[in-house]
C-alpha cells in the first residue's frame, strides 16, 4: 500500500531532514539506515547493480523502518521510472537533468493523468486492487516526489527553467559530476564548482523548491543551514561502512 511521504511532509513543515545514499543493495542495510534515525534513503539504480525483486524488498525494509525510500533511476525514461514507483518507491531521483524538457518528462512519467502519463497497475501500491482507484490515483500524485539532480554545466545554466516546471519537488546537487563538466574533474571544492552549486541553490530559493545539499566538509552544514537549506544527503552507506570498519580495526591494533 502506498505510504504517507514523511519526507515531503517534513519539508512542507519547515523541518530539517537527513538522508543517505544506499549503494549496498541489501534490505537489511536499508532497515539499519532507518533505525539509525535517517529521514530518507536514496536507493541507487544508476551506479549499482540491483535486481527488481531486491529493490522491492529494499523499499519494504524502508517502510518497515519508517524511512522514506527514493530511487535514483538511471534516466528519465518512463519505463524505468514506472518500475521504481510500482515497487513502492515514494519518489524518484533523476540524474543529469539538463533542461526543462527533461524535467517535464520525469514529472510526466511519475504522475497519473491529468498531471502526467504514468501507467496504472493494481500491484502493491494499490493494496493489490483493494483501494478505491480514483482515490489512490489522486493520493499517488500528491505523495510521489520528483527530485531533479543538477550535475552538469548545462543544467546549472538552465536551472531557472528546470525549476519552473510544475511538479519538481526537490533538487539535489552533484558536485563530482559538476567538477567534470566544468573541467576540474574530482575537485568538488573547486571555487567554480561551489559557485555553480550556490547558483542552483539560489534558483531553488527563488522558486520555493527545496534544495538538498551534500556537505563534504564539516563547516558546510552550518553554512547551508544559515541559508535556510532543510535537506541534506550525508554520503553513502559504502563510505560510512568502510570508515567504520577501518576505525574498528584500528581500535584493536
Amino acid at each position: 500500500m502506498l505510504q504517507t511521504n514523511r519526507l515531503k511532509r517534513a519539508l512542507a513543515d519547515g523541518k530539517s531532514v537527513f538522508g543517505l545514499l544506499n549503494s549496498i543493495p541489501s534490505p537489511l542495510v536499508v532497515e539499519m539506515i532507518g533505525y539509525a534515525g535517517f529521514d530518507f534513503v536514496v536507493l541507487d539504480m544508476e551506479h549499482v547493480c540491483v535486481n527488481p525483486e531486491t529493490l522491492e524488498n529494499m523499499v519494504r525494509a524502508a517502510e518497515c523502518a519508517g524511512i522514506t525510500p527514493l530511487v535514483r533511476v538511471p534516466s528519465a525514461a518512463p519505463d524505468v521510472i514506472l518500475r521504481a514507483l510500482d515497487c513502492g518507491a515514494q519518489g524518484v531521483v533523476v540524474p543529469h537533468v539538463q533542461s526543462a524538457a527533461e524535467a517535464a518528462q520525469a514529472v510526466a512519467a511519475s504522475r497519473y493523468a491529468p498531471l502526467g502519463t504514468r501507467g496504472i497497475s493494481g500491484g502493491r501500491t494499490t493494496g493489490f486492487g483493494t483501494t478505491d482507484l480514483a482515490a489512490y490515483l489522486a493520493r499517488a500524485n500528491a505523495e510521489i516526489m520528483v527530485v531533479a539532480m543538477i550535475e552538469d554545466r548545462a543544467g546549472v545554466d538552465a536551472s531557472d527553467a528546470i525549476l519552473s516546471v510544475a511538479g519538481i519537488d526537490m533538487v539535489l546537487e552533484g558536485a563530482i559530476d559538476l567538477s567534470q563538466s566544468y573541467g576540474v574533474p574530482g575537485q568538488a571544492q573547486h571555487p567554480i564548482v561551489q559557485e555553480a552549486i550556490a547558483k542552483v541553490a539560489a534558483a531553488c530559493a527563488a522558486r520555493g523548491v527545496p534544495f538538498c545539499a551534500i556537505p563534504r566538509v564539516a563547516e558546510q552544514t552550518a553554512a547551508w543551514k544559515a541559508r535556510g537549506v532543510q535537506a541534506y544527503l550525508l554520503g553513502d552507506d559504502r563510505g560510512v561502512s568502510f570508515r567504520a570498519l577501518k576505525a574498528h580495526l584500528a581500535a584493536f591494533r
